[in-house]
């Protein structure tokens, strides 16, 4: 096991707003597990501009290979290399690790989101490699990212310097600048398409072509022929997920009320949207999910997955299943079930569930004792479902917690949750935008494409993908008049 040090002079803050004036305490858990207590507040008023009550401390890890990111979206086929059996099926919230490989299939898209909100976008028939994921001695995250094939979107924020290297072919970018750029490849050649900032491309041989905004720049793979730039940008089949994804992250990382300075602000856009924050005297600022029963837990959706060298870490089937698992306590509350208190030390890979006040009944969720499977599933709670042959129609049941709804899939979930708490289940319509095809364009005598194929046909709209090999939860049946909807985000038991 990997045993995470905190860096003198390079520790990242988590901020916890609330309206309160008085003192914080650190207490440590009779569970076993160490916990940041919030001392009782007194007359809260939510607001999401509150003042700061808390500061808690979170060390960031000299070893790079402590250093993680997030499987942050899946849809469709989706394969992820984490140095065990070769590739296997991706799901929602994974951690990569440093050397880990992720890749599309032909009906798939993934989201890979960084410490700091950047996101690496893989449209289908795209793989990428994770050579190098680095913290150096002065703090700076380094990050590497080999394209292989396909298209990929990068949007990246850099809000603590950090740096992320893109690698296709025999060219390079370094990125120390916030940019939003698109890279695709073909057999031979390869094309930038820079939408905010800018940014530097060098070849094999040293030469650097600027592609600012608005410009796309194509190069020659095999290096025959010097990069060319023109004027605007051609839209491409995946343009609109991508900004659907971009749109998403900015609505909803603006109401976050757990603010991060810097490091861990990955998974904070999926609890603005899909939970609410309240104060409960005693625990101070918590936080619950949407549709979450009095007979939901924390842990009746996800898998423990082993890595080599760091041993199993719980990951969480559920949507918003990231930034509590990684950090704060799982609380049990009379009266209000299972909800999330926030600080405490991140946790990278090797992760264990953190209870207070949980039920005599309650059986805490353990690792497996070897690590002799990659994967060891649990499935406990209700499976979402389609209604009728409708794939836009969601039934969603109490106790479902969020699984299976897209992100941004549906308005308002406040009031969604209202209804099924007092219907037990309720359908809703997912909506989506159709994604809009574009015309190829060439360099050269070549096509540009994204991948075998992809250009081929209408790309999926955004809502839940259809089934397929990357689908990564089994769904019921759900009965007549229902078929499974295969939100291809948990894990799976083939």
């Amino acid at each position: 096991m990997v045993n995470p040090r905190s860096r003198k002079g390079a520790e990242d803050h988590l901020f916890v707003t609330t309206k309160y004036s008085g003192k914080c305490s650190n207490n440590v858990s009779d569970w076993g597990f160490p916990h940041m207590a919030i001392s009782r507040v007194q007359g809260f008023v939510f607001a999401l501009a509150a003042s700061i009550c808390s500061l808690i401390t979170v060390p960031s890890f000299a070893d790079s290979q402590v250093r993680i990111v997030r499987l942050s979206d899946v849809e469709g086929g989706v394969q992820i290399n984490r140095g065990l059996h070769g590739y296997e099926k991706a799901f929602l919230n994974l951690p990569i690790t440093q050397g880990n490989q992720v890749r599309t299939q032909s009906d798939g898209r993934a989201q890979i989101e960084f410490e700091d909100g950047s996101a690496l976008r893989m449209a289908p028939d795209t793989a990428a490699e994770f050579p190098q994921l680095s913290l150096a001695d002065s703090g700076i995250r380094v990050s590497n990212v080999n394209l292989k094939s396909g298209t990929a979107y990068v949007d990246f924020k850099n809000t603590k310097n950090d740096q992320l290297t893109l690698m296709f072919g025999r060219e390079k970018i370094v990125l120390t600048r916030p940019a939003h750029l698109r890279i695709e490849l073909s057999d031979k050649n390869a094309a930038v398409s820079v939408m905010n900032g800018e940014a530097d491309v060098e070849d094999g041989s040293g030469t650097v072509v600027q592609v600012s905004k608005n410009r796309t720049a194509f190069f020659d793979l095999a290096g025959n022929e010097a990069g060319k730039t023109a004027k605007d940008i051609e839209p491409a089949p995946y343009d609109a997920w991508d900004k659907q994804q971009d749109q998403y992250q900015q609505r909803y990382s603006s109401n976050s009320v757990v603010a991060s300075s810097s490091s861990y602000a990955y998974g904070l856009t999926d609890l603005s949207y899909y939970g609410n924050y309240f104060n409960m005297p005693g625990y101070g600022l918590m936080w619950q999910p949407y549709f979450a029963g009095a007979g939901w837990d924390p842990f009746m959706d996800g898998a423990w997955a082993f890595y080599p060298g760091m041993g199993y870490g719980w990951v969480s089937a559920y949507p918003w299943g990231w930034t509590p698992y990684h950090s704060g306590n799982w609380a049990f509350i009379p009266g209000r079930g299972w909800a999330w208190q926030p600080g405490g030390t991140w946790m990278a890979v090797n992760t264990r569930p953190r209870l207070l006040n949980a039920p005599a009944n309650f059986s805490a969720p353990k690792p497996p004792a070897t690590g002799g499977q990659s994967l060891v599933l649990v499935n406990r709670g209700p499976s979402p479902t389609f209604a009728g042959r409708s794939t836009s129609k969601l039934i969603i049941q109490n106790n479902s917690a969020g699984l299976g709804i897209p992100r941004g899939g549906l308005n308002d979930l406040s009031r969604v949750s209202g209804r099924v708490t007092t219907q037990g289940m309720v359908t809703a319509r997912i909506h989506s935008a159709p994604v809009q095809m574009a015309p190829m364009r060439t360099m050269g005598s070549e096509s540009l494409s994204s991948g075998s194929g992809s250009r081929g046909a209408s790309p999926s709209s955004r809502s839940l993908p259809s089934a397929g090999p990357g689908n990564a939860r089994p769904m019921n049946s759900g009965g007549s008049g229902t078929h499974p909807a295969p939100a291809g985000r948990g894990p799976s038991k083939n």
